[in-house]
């Protein structure tokens, strides 16, 4: 069965700074790696860290192995660089016709 939201473009970025606001890592900060876009998932640095259980290979040694696992999307904001805080995310144009995202807290592009 296919996300509600599966088809929501969204405004963050790789390598954005993001801070979780619900779940088990609520008010942790990490930067965005990759994306899940057919689940609206992502995957921050640091955050939902699980343990998996891997078999030895040619390439691996095996064993238990800690990463990141994804988080929906609407469980973080975007971290605006200029006053650090969690804020949403408005676009507008400037004089020259380019596209910028814009912090809703402070008004500074990020």
């Amino acid at each position: 069965m296919a996300s509600v939201y599966s088809n929501m473009k969204t405004k963050l970025k790789k390598g954005d700074l993001v801070k979780v606001i619900t779940g088990k890592d609520k008010g942790k900060t990490g930067k965005i790696i990759s994306f899940v876009p057919k689940k609206n998932r992502v995957i921050v640095e640091g955050v939902k860290i699980i343990k998996k259980h891997e078999k030895a290979t040619q390439t691996s040694k095996g064993g238990i192995i800690e990463k990141e696992a994804p988080i929906d999307i609407s469980n973080i904001m975007l971290v605006c660089p200029h006053c650090n805080k969690p804020t949403r995310i408005a676009s507008k144009f400037l004089d020259d016709g380019t596209k910028v995202r814009v912090c809703q807290k402070c008004n500074e592009t990020i």
